[in-house]
């Protein structure tokens, strides 16, 4: 049990009513999941607002009430705190909940549009490999050292954030990575967290369903270097126009990564194959077995984090030969026919022509590249005909499909994307609603030595429709079918 008082630390308080001299049991915002002497904090979401539910978490026992607008009705023996914002509240009490748990270690945010996953879950795989206790908060998975947990957000909840940095805590950890998404900035969800170092990887086309302009989305980003404190660093992709921008009024130590500028980490590209990337960092050259122009950028950004912790600069090299390529990000198979097949999560258009892009850099143009690629339902609708445009530019056929159309009608996605497609590469593309039947076209259609990608979903091991999740897995799929083909 915890004092009320106690966790209301830094909180922006505008009145109290009742004591907060009380014992709570735990915080939560799902008016579900509260039981008796809970903290019930009223959050407004993007599809319901808490403060509707203050009377239902009172009869379920929440002993107080956190809210940024006090309800009509005040009941007897409850304490109601009104705050300035409710999100903002949320990461502090949780954070105090948890006594501060991201103080006790060496925690780095990783943000951008693309690489974020990349980047964390192998400077994770990095530290692990030199003896460390590591803890990993991504969009695949979450990690406290050697146990695994699932990931359900990119950036999850405060509490959730906070529960999994004091159980890191209690198991060892002194390093741990995490994603840090625009809409976990947005929301707070990171606000009372201590980090040691921010990472930014690129900023594209993504989210414009949630951030109402491009400025909007880069400004969140910005505001996270924006809080980093003096003691952390910044390292930033100045290769990307909006490089300078994150680091315009950060008050942490700035450091840059680039491939074609001068910065602190430097790159060359000396070879490029389907094996691996040949790098010469800044005097040193490395093999890496990771692939792509788009990899060079995360290998750099992991080398200077881990030489900013404190890492020797030729271990950190030793260790990231030693790198495997994380789940779903340009994971391939070379079928019994010599058929390639990559399956990547590119689901914006600047990863998917990267993904496109490096395919053609390695290929020797003697074959054919088809490429299978849908978008999301209820998400950003302008990268549609975008997505469509850049696999018919890039391909020598583009299978349109379903990626996880959840609420929508799969086929006015389709139609979206196909507005795209420039007149003179029609006949470059299908139109294959059903995915499994889309990869199966493919697969068909590849002779020896063709390259398949299966673009969009990446790890994921589901396909959304209409609310219902089912098990679908695009590596999974492709092996299947090349397999069943063979024979």
């Amino acid at each position: 049990m915890k004092i009320l008082k106690d966790i209301l630390y830094k909180v922006g308080i505008e009145s109290v009513t009742g004591s907060t001299d009380i014992a709570i049991h735990k915080i939560d915002f799902d008016s579900r999941k509260i039981e008796e002497n809970d903290v019930f904090v009223a959050i407004r979401g993007t599809l319901s607002d808490g403060h509707d539910y203050i009377e239902k978490a009172i009869q379920l026992g929440a002993a107080a009430i956190i809210c940024d607008t006090l309800p009509e009705k005040i009941e007897k023996g409850i304490t109601y705190i009104q705050v300035t914002d409710t999100n903002t509240a949320l990461a502090f009490m949780a954070a105090n909940y948890f006594d501060n748990p991201s103080v006790k270690l060496k925690l780095v945010g990783v943000t951008g549009t693309n690489g974020k996953t990349t980047i964390a879950s192998l400077l994770f795989q990095l530290f692990q490999k030199a003896g460390f206790k590591v803890g990993l908060l991504s969009t695949v998975k979450i990690m406290v050292d050697e146990t695994e947990y699932k990931a359900t957000h990119t950036t999850p909840d405060s509490i959730t954030i906070n529960h999994y940095l004091n159980e890191m805590i209690s198991a060892g950890v002194t390093h741990c990575f995490m994603e840090v998404s625009s809409h976990g900035i947005h929301q707070k969800r990171t606000e009372a967290l201590h980090f040691v170092g921010g990472i930014f990887t690129n900023l594209s086309h993504d989210h414009l369903d949630y951030h109402p302009t491009f400025a909007e989305y880069r400004d969140v980003k910005k505001s996270f270097f924006d809080s980093l404190p003096k003691t952390a660093f910044a390292l930033s992709n100045i290769d990307d126009k909006n490089g300078t921008v994150m680091l315009q009024n950060t008050v942490a130590r700035k450091l840059t990564y680039a491939l074609k500028t001068y910065a602190d980490f430097k790159a060359q590209i000396l070879e490029s194959q389907l094996s691996g990337l040949l790098l010469k960092i800044n005097d040193n050259e490395v093999w890496v077995k990771l692939i792509g122009t788009f990899n060079a950028y995360n290998v750099l950004a992991i080398y200077g984090t881990a030489v900013e912790l404190g890492m020797d600069s030729l271990e950190a090299l030793r260790l990231l030969s030693d790198l495997e390529s994380v789940s779903g990000r340009f994971q391939y198979i070379v079928s019994e026919g010599n058929v390639t097949a990559i399956v990547d999560y590119a689901h914006t258009p600047d990863a998917l022509e990267n993904v496109l892009k490096t395919i053609d850099d390695i290929r020797t143009k003697n074959e054919q590249l088809i490429t299978v690629v849908g978008c999301g339902g209820n998400r950003d609708k302008a990268k549609r005909p975008i997505m469509a445009q850049i696999a018919a530019n890039l391909s020598d056929k583009a299978i349109l499909t379903s990626d996880n159309p959840r609420n929508e009608d799969p086929e006015v996605i389709l139609n979206e994307m196909e507005e795209g497609v420039e007149p003179h590469n029609y006949k470059k593309i299908l139109r294959i609603t059903d995915r499994k039947q889309a990869i199966k076209t493919a697969c068909q259609l590849a002779l020896s030595n063709d390259i398949i990608l299966i673009a969009g979903k990446g790890h994921e091991t589901y396909q959304e429709i209409n609310g219902v999740r089912h098990h679908f897995d695009d590596m999974e799929t492709v092996k299947e079918i090349l397999e069943q083909l063979g024979k």
